[in-house]
Formats: C-alpha cells, sequence, structure tokens
C-alpha cells in the first residue's frame, strides 16, 4: 500500500522532541555502555572474576527490569513529560552514586539504584515517540534515538576510558551525571505536557491496567521478541572490551579508537536504515539485518590475535548488523499497543528487556572464563554460537510483529467513518 509507506515530514516541534529524547537516551545508554570499556580496569582495580564483574551489569539489569514491572500500572495515569523528568532525576543521583563509592557491594548497590529509575526512561521515551509521531515517522525517529548509542560510542566511551585512566574509573560516571543535569534543566523548561492520552478511558486501578495489558495476547507476541532481542547484546557487551585485550590483543590505548570508529559508523547507518524502514516494508530490513548479524557474529566471536585495523572493521560490521535490526524492529513493536496502553505496554516491554539482558549477562559470566588477570577469555565462541541460535527465533517473532501491525494498522483504516457528501 501506498499510503503505508508514505513519508510524513516533521514539524518544528517534533524536530525538537528527537532531539531532547535522543539526547537524554544518549546520557541513558553511555550510563550503561561505559561498563563495557571500563570492565577490564574493573576487574583488575576491584580484583573481580568474570562472574562477579557479569553481576555488576545484570545488577543494573534486573533492577531495571523490576522498576519496569512495578510502575507499568502507573504509566498511562501520568503526563509522561512529568515521568520523564521524575525517572530521569533519580538516574542522576544513581550515576553520581556510581561515582563515588569504593567497592564492590556498593558498586552493585549504585548500579541497583541507577537501573530502578534508567531503566524506565526508555519505556517513557517510547510511549512520547508512539504518541507524537505517526507509524510512518517512527523509522526515522527510531533511527535518531539509536544514533545515541553510536554517539556514545564515538564520544563518550573514548572520553569516559580517557577520564577512567587519568582519574580512575569514578571520572566517567561523574562526568555523565554532568551532562544529564544540564539535559533534564531542558526538559523541564521546553517540552511540552504530554497527557492526552488521560483523556482517554482506563483501568481505574493501576494493577488491574497492568494485568489487562500482560493478558493481551498479542501485547505478548511484542513482549517475546523484544526481550530476546536483548539477550544476544547482553550477552557479548559485559565482556568485549577484555576480549579485545586478553585475546584479539589490543592495547588499553588501542581500545578507545575500536570503539570511536564503530561509533562513527553507527551515526552514518542509523539515518539510513531509519529511512528505508519508513520506506521499504520493516520486516525485510530486519531479516537482511540479522542474517548479517549472524555471519559477523559467528566470524568474530573465533577471531585470536588480530591486528588492529581487522579488529575496527569486524566491530564496523557487527554494529551494522546489531543497530540495524533494532531500529526496524522497535519500530514495529511499539506500533502494537494503543494510546490508553502505551505507557504500560512500553514499561512492562522495556522490563522484560532489562531482566532478560541481566539474565544473559549473568549467564555469559558463569560460561566465558578467565583464569587469571592477563590470560585469555575461554568459550567466548560459545557465546557466539547461543546468539545465532537466538537470532533465528527472533525473525519467526518479528514476522509476527508484523503481520500484526500490518492487520491493525488495516483495520484503524476501514473503522475511520466516511464523511458523505450532501
Amino acid at each position: 500500500m501506498k499510503e503505508e509507506n508514505q513519508v510524513i515530514p516533521f514539524t518544528a516541534y517534533q524536530k525538537f522532541a528527537v532531539f531532547i529524547l535522543a539526547i537524554t537516551q544518549f546520557t541513558v545508554i553511555l550510563d550503561f555502555m561505559v561498563m563495557s570499556p571500563l570492565g577490564d580496569i574493573l576487574m583488575k582495580s576491584l580484583d573481580l572474576k568474570t562472574t562477579r564483574f557479569g553481576l555488576v551489569v545484570s545488577a543494573y539489569a534486573f533492577s531495571a527490569g523490576i522498576s519496569g514491572l512495578l510502575t507499568a500500572g502507573f504509566a498511562d495515569k501520568f503526563d509522561r513529560k512529568k515521568l520523564l523528568l521524575f525517572f530521569y532525576l533519580g538516574f542522576i543521583g544513581g550515576t553520581i552514586l556510581c561515582g563515588l563509592v569504593n567497592s564492590y557491594p556498593l558498586l552493585v548497590a549504585a548500579r541497583i539504584v541507577t537501573g530502578l529509575f534508567g531503566g524506565v526512561i526508555g519505556s517513557i521515551s517510547m510511549a512520547i515517540v508512539a504518541d507524537l509521531f505517526a507509524l510512518q515517522q517512527r523509522g526515522r525517529v527510531m533511527g535518531f534515538l539509536q544514533m545515541g548509542f553510536g554517539a556514545s560510542q564515538i564520544l563518550g566511551i573514548p572520553i569516559g576510558l580517557y577520564l577512567a585512566n587519568a582519574w580512575g574509573w569514578h571520572a566517567p560516571f561523574l562526568w555523565v551525571a554532568g551532562m544529564a543535569v544540564i539535559i533534564a534543566v531542558l526538559i523541564a523548561v521546553k517540552l511540552k505536557p504530554i497527557d492526552e492520552h488521560l483523556n482517554l478511558k482506563q483501568d481505574k486501578s493501576a494493577f488491574m491496567h497492568l494485568i489487562h495489558t500482560i493478558r493481551s495476547k498479542e501485547y505478548r507476541i511484542g513482549f517475546a521478541a523484544t526481550a530476546l532481542l536483548s539477550i544476544g547484546g547482553f550477552m557479548m557487551m559485559p565482556f568485549g572490551s577484555a576480549f579485545a585485550i586478553n585475546n584479539l590483543k589490543i592495547t588499553q590505548d588501542e581500545l578507545p579508537i575500536v570503539f570511536m570508529v564503530a561509533g562513527l559508523s553507527t551515526l552514518v547507518i542509523m539515518p539510513i536504515i531509519g529511512k528505508l524502514s519508513d520506506k521499504i516494508d520493516k520486516f525485510r530490513i530486519f531479516v537482511y539485518a540479522s542474517v548479517w548479524t549472524i555471519v559477523i557474529v559467528g566470524l568474530y566471536t573465533n577471531l585470536g590475535e588480530t591486528p588492529l585495523w581487522l579488529v575496527i572493521i569486524f566491530n564496523v560490521l557487527m554494529m551494522m548488523g546489531v543497530m540495524s535490526r533494532m531500529v526496524p524492529s522497535t519500530a514495529l513493536v511499539t506500533s502494537i499497543p494503543g494510546m490508553q496502553d502505551r505507557g504500560a505496554f512500553m514499561s512492562i516491554n522495556s522490563s522484560l528487556q532489562q531482566i532478560a539482558g541481566g539474565i544473559a549477562a549473568a549467564f555469559a559470566g558463569t560460561i566465558v572464563v578467565q583464569r587469571d588477570k592477563f590470560s585469555l577469555l575461554e568459550h567466548y565462541d560459545t557465546l557466539g554460537y547461543i546468539i545465532i541460535a537466538i537470532s533465528f527465533v527472533t525473525i519467526f517473532l518479528l514476522y509476527r510483529v508484523s503481520k500484526l501491525v500490518k492487520k491493525n494498522a488495516k483495520e484503524s483504516i476501514q473503522n475511520i467513518p466516511v464523511i458523505q457528501e450532501m
């Protein structure tokens, strides 16, 4: 249908909304992403085994998942701007704590606090996107929002590593918190209230709203697809820097270059994928990107000592596949719920994503083995094989999501009343 793929331009306010949501996502993603390049430094500084570091990563994910479930019933009962600001301020407080603690137990506790607030921000942002943008615009919006991932690698991770090498691993967290304070002021002053959903009929009880959202068979298909998609990323991410340093023999000074170039590639790729997702079938884009990812992950996780230029190429190719899956899949999944359920759906969706990721990170910590601080990481290739198997399942689930979204779109068009000429 031509109407389905018609490109709708953004208004000036929509452009601002994309910008504010993108930079908000940038800081939240950076706070989480910086754990990977800091992995080797943290494991050596705090004398952590792979299992204990996996728990540092999963502590954030589990608390974010629990927070998402606890807030799901209330997510459609408040102005989304106020919700975003409340949780963003809590995220800033948790990040400051991460920059002040000095022991493993306190670091885990600080990550739990950060996750309780930070883990909900993405779901609120997705609900805002679904409220402010038509389906034909969301591919481009998701492309820009996912650029926060790339920007965190280009600017955030290299700067974070520089700060960590110069002033210790606390410095990157304090830097993120400082940026986030400025963004919080912008949200408070410039973003308009987003409360149109409050005029729609809703369950009186927050608990019943949560239960009704979970009971929907259509919604559960989206939940399953998102949870499985997150598992792959969480499995590889925590030990990415340790694998590069100990197995591929990349030095600590070369590591920022790898992340920077890979992140730069996403800034080029994401807008292109976003536009293609709005012009071409979103599921087809997802399938192509999944096949690409399967091939690159299979090769990369089996590498031994590798020249820097080849490590950079592999990271760019892998980032292309992973991020090109996220744009169309997120655009499709966020199109499933109605406006009255979007806050709850996005919260539950984000919660399951975080919990699945937390399980994956903890599970990865039990598979990957490092005999001492400077030995090779063993069984990293096993993670690759698991991710490949999961990728095939996600293709099937996204096929069902795509069919569901198209069916709902067709029904909504058919239900529009025809105004007859007098």
